[in-house]
């Protein structure tokens, strides 16, 4: 029997959420701007040992209709507006903050009757393993979403010719001050709290690997001296485009690098 050869227009493209959470706090005691970043192992199937920010696809769970009672700030019709997508928009924001608690160990809600929040690790790890969804983790603790403080800010969908493909959605929203984030030590196996320009300058060198689209949110919060004016641009991003890299081949069909909108040779591949 021979292998079927690889259509690289029939690989199905995944719905996927990525959030940048950002903060002011750095180590060494200075002022500005910070953002979470986790590695992936690299026995991951996709980005096997980038750098990224946490996130994943947008599963069955962050569609329930029954989460939309513990969100506020956002309605499904605004998120779907913002996104330009006729329904469900509100599962990506939803799936923010779940690949967010599962990879980061962060967790983007509050208590409803305002006492600190007293989820642990356990239940982290059920959430990612799907024996604990969050509209139950929701009951259990009676946490409030407030998905008006995560925006969205950018929007790429992965080139033809790779064997995964996702239609992701880029947020940034402001990190708890009271949550520091650690990898899970799955999917993820470093973390670490970086100034944009640094993670840029590192990628630079070689110390960090990072996928195109890493580069490019990097650069945009690079542009920001503090959290605030981070979340200040997102919030007042509209009209966001969907950018569909290219992949450049040599004769031999061998993959020699990504071509984006706007390079001389885009619209010839």
């Amino acid at each position: 029997m021979t292998d079927t050869p690889f259509d690289p227009t029939t690989v199905p493209i995944k719905a996927a959420a990525t959030v940048m959470m950002v903060r002011d706090k750095n180590l060494d005691g200075s002022e500005g701007l910070e953002v979470f970043m986790l590695r992936r192992t690299g026995r991951a199937s996709f980005a096997a040992g980038m750098y990224v920010f946490p996130g994943g696809r947008v599963d069955d769970v962050d569609h329930a209709d029954e989460i939309a009672p513990f969100c506020k700030g956002l309605t499904d019709d605004e998120a779907s507006a913002q996104l330009s997508i006729e329904s469900g928009g509100l599962a990506y924001w939803v799936a923010s903050i779940r690949e967010c608690f599962e990879e980061a160990g962060v967790l983007l809600a509050e208590r409803s009757d305002g006492a600190p929040l007293d989820v642990d690790e356990d239940e982290r790890h059920h959430i990612h393993d799907g024996t604990l969804s969050m509209v139950e983790l929701s009951q259990r603790h009676g946490l409030v979403l407030d998905l008006s403080t995560t925006h969205y800010v950018d929007h790429w969908i992965t080139p033809i010719g790779e064997n995964r493909r996702f239609d992701t959605r880029f947020f940034v929203t402001l990190a708890p001050s009271d949550q520091e984030g650690l990898h899970d030590d799955k999917e993820t196996v470093e973390s670490l709290w970086v100034r944009p320009q640094d993670a840029l300058e590192m990628h630079a060198r070689g110390d960090l690997m990072m996928l195109p689209p890493t580069i490019y949110n990097l650069k945009f919060l690079a542009e920001h001296g503090s959290a605030a004016e981070a979340i200040a641009a997102g919030e007042a991003r509209t009209d966001v485009p969907c950018i569909l890299p290219k992949m450049r081949t040599d004769d031999a069909g061998k993959f020699i690098g990504i071509a984006l909108p706007g390079d001389p040779d885009y619209d010839m591949l």
